[in-house]
């Protein structure tokens, strides 16, 4: 393949992948705002932040970009993550301080069952999240996606480049137990009101849905990877996979 027509494939996969892990970690965020009943849902014992949901997506991207672009490139689209995010709660922030128009509250002044509601108050509700859970998503966030590289890159060095499944499940396993636990501590530990023992057990609840999350998407991953090899050439792949794991891929 031409140097030229691989540079474009490569900068193409690059910012595919970019996209699919802003959009969805972004998402996470912003819904991550809402606890849901795992037993009401499924009858599962057990509470999850909403953005448990799509977060799968994210580090299951995170190990795509890692295998392909290396640690440099999982860390420089997590820091750009990071400042977007930080754009996203800004502003929504302003948004929440402009004044509401009479008409849209008046129109919507009752719910369907015609009960008194206030469409501002639910805007900033939902919106609206508190300091210490953007500090602690955020922490956690960067926290994560750093070990997250570090410890795929490390799996990959010992198994000599092989066992895909090993350095993807492993390196998640480990910094999605740190996230989970990290992200409910800062955010309503520190600068909460929940007891200890409640941070814990949703971060219990959290880690065990993305543990198996983790290793059911493993078929996803050797799915991705046969796509991206197909895409870019097989020896075109080795070469990019071969610069990712010396890490002067991007």
């Amino acid at each position: 393949m031409p140097a030229k027509t691989f540079a474009h494939k490569k900068q193409q996969l690059y910012l595919v992948l970019s996209g699919i892990f802003i959009v969805n970690a972004l998402l996470a965020e912003i819904i991550g705002v809402k606890i849901f009943s795992v037993d009401k849902l499924m009858g599962l014992p057990g509470n999850l932040t909403a953005g448990v949901i799509i977060w799968p997506v994210v580090f299951i991207t995170t190990d795509i970009i890692n295998e392909y672009f290396g640690r440099a490139g999982v860390l420089r689209i997590s820091f750009l993550t990071v400042g977007l995010i930080l754009y996203a709660f800004l502003v929504i922030l302003a948004t929440t301080e402009l004044p509401p128009a009479q008409f849209w509250l008046d129109v919507n002044r009752t719910d369907s069952q015609g009960r008194p509601f206030d469409i501002d108050f639910a805007y900033h509700s939902i919106f609206r999240q508190g300091l210490g859970i953007i500090i602690g998503s955020l922490v956690a966030f960067v926290i994560g996606q750093v070990l997250d590289a570090s410890i795929f890159q490390w799996f990959r060095r010992v198994a000599g480049g092989r066992y895909i499944w090993l350095r993807a499940t492993g390196s998640t396993l480990v910094s999605q137990l740190v996230d989970s636990v990290v992200v409910l501590f800062v955010a309503f530990y520190v600068f909460g009101n929940w007891t200890l023992n409640q941070v814990l057990a949703v971060a219990n609840t959290n880690y065990w849905y993305k543990f198996a999350a983790a290793i059911l998407l493993t078929p996803v991953l050797y799915l991705a990877h046969y796509l991206i090899d197909r895409y870019l050439g097989q020896d075109e792949s080795e070469v990019l996979q071969q610069q990712a794991q010396a890490d002067v891929s991007v």
